[in-house]
């Protein structure tokens, strides 16, 4: 039987731990760094507007400039953008100084269709099923059967920002649905 001397020595377990902690951070960090991409595709953006809105995005996702919006429309005009949750929501021309302190958003209530708007009869007339709504976005006739859903539009350093309608619905004295 061979018998140990005191002059082979096992290596030092503080080594050990060592290697070992060195081992699972590699391991951990090269982990974190492959799942940070995947959570942040699952988590959308915030807007990062003052007050917790967020500012209206044109098609190409920049903010909306409400000087150069301005130029570009005329008074009457409802014009698609980015809001809230990223819907579709128009923001309506009051002249070529300022716009409606409300924003409609374009989901049609019956079937989630965008809404387009028809200057020439002056109402929003879903293509889908043939919903139709004011220029407010009143309901007018069905099947869909509420309203197209408001938020407040507001100029904050020439930009416009959308924040949550929570008060009384003021096309039907009626509690907002979508809240």
């Amino acid at each position: 039987m061979a018998q140990f001397s005191e002059s082979m020595d096992v290596p030092d377990m503080g080594r050990r731990q060592f290697m070992n902690l060195l081992a699972f951070g590699t391991v951990t960090g090269v982990a974190l760094g492959a799942l940070y991409p995947l959570v942040k595709y699952f988590i959308p953006p915030s807007g990062g507007a003052v007050g917790g809105g967020t500012t209206a995005k044109d098609k190409l996702g920049n903010n909306v400039k409400v000087s150069k919006f301005l130029e570009s429309h005329n008074a009457g005009d409802r014009v698609l953008v980015q809001g809230l949750k990223g819907d579709p929501t128009y923001i309506v021309v009051e002249s070529k100084e300022a716009i409606r302190d409300y924003g409609i958003n374009a989901v049609c209530t019956h079937l989630g269709c965008v809404v387009p708007w028809n200057a020439a009869e002056n109402k929003f007339k879903c293509p889908c099923h043939g919903s139709q709504y004011d220029e407010t976005g009143k309901v007018i006739r069905g099947p869909a059967p509420l309203s197209l859903a408001l938020c407040h539009a507001t100029v904050q350093d020439d930009n416009i920002v959308l924040t949550p309608w929570t008060e009384t619905d003021f096309r039907t004295g009626e509690k907002p649905w979508w809240v």
